[in-house]
């Protein structure tokens, strides 16, 4: 295979997959991490993708970048499901939790339509529809409608969730900036997240590893609001250092 063949194949795998490790693609393409690592490197400089350790991403998006839900259902459907169960397996009976809008919180949602005792209270009206008709109390903030989301938000949104208490939020971001903190394309959305974070007794965002090193529009937190990350093993490593020795705790799956 020439080398411009493979790098367009390498670009195949990273649009279906979502990420791709070095390691892996070296087996695939029965040729040397070397010249993986080479290929990735090029692609880099190209602006095809981010370079990360042991594999990439794809290219970083501006920070008005806001895909679709449905679009976003497609990316990193296997990291999700992973995270949604780790993120279940913290909820009791008899909990309110708080699930933001998103692909991840929606996986979370499925999760969870077995208990029997919980309070779900949301801002998305696709995770609202996927637990009716289960024994879950839902409550709806209201707010205006954000068609690529399917998110609520504005200041109805806010006014409801300022009159509630919750036990855990599950905060699904677009961009994570250990250093900077969360972020999110629309300002009405890091508003509406921002009052969950206060009202909420433990903040955990939920995200698979791609989000980390990116900066949306607007912040929402710091990283020191969150108690705690689950996020897939493809975190960049000097994140999860970062993460730890902020005190924040980190599940990986």
């Amino acid at each position: 295979m020439l080398n411009e063949e493979r790098r367009r194949a390498i670009l195949e795998v990273l649009n279906s997959q979502g990420r791709v490790l070095v390691t892996e693609l070296a087996g695939q393409f029965q040729t040397s991490q070397v010249t993986i690592r080479k290929d990735l490197e090029v692609l880099h400089e190209q602006r095809h993708l981010h370079r990360t350790h042991g594999g990439a991403l794809p290219a970083r998006d501006g920070a008005l970048e806001d895909p679709t839900l449905r679009e976003k259902e497609q990316l990193h459907r296997k990291d999700k499901l992973h995270i949604a169960t780790a993120a279940a397996r913290m909820v009791k009976e008899g909990q309110v939790v708080i699930l933001d809008s998103g692909t991840t919180t929606t996986a979370i949602a499925r999760a969870l339509r077995n208990f029997r005792n919980l309070t779900i209270v949301t801002n998305a009206l696709n995770i609202a529809a996927e637990l009716a008709g289960t024994t879950i109390d839902v409550i709806l903030t209201g707010g205006t409608l954000r068609k690529n989301s399917f998110s609520l938000v504005g200041p109805i949104a806010e006014e409801t969730l300022r009159h509630l208490s919750a036990d855990l939020l599950f905060l699904g971001v677009d961009g994570f900036d250990v250093p900077h903190g969360l972020s999110t394309p629309n300002l009405l959305e890091s508003k509406v997240n921002r009052v969950m974070v206060e009202i909420a007794k433990r903040t955990v965002a939920v995200c698979d590893s791609s989000k980390f090193g990116r900066r949306s529009l607007s912040m929402i937190v710091p990283t020191a609001s969150m108690q705690e990350v689950i996020t897939d093993r493809g975190i960049p490593k000097s994140d999860l250092r970062a993460l730890r020795k902020a005190g924040v705790e980190v599940t990986l799956v």
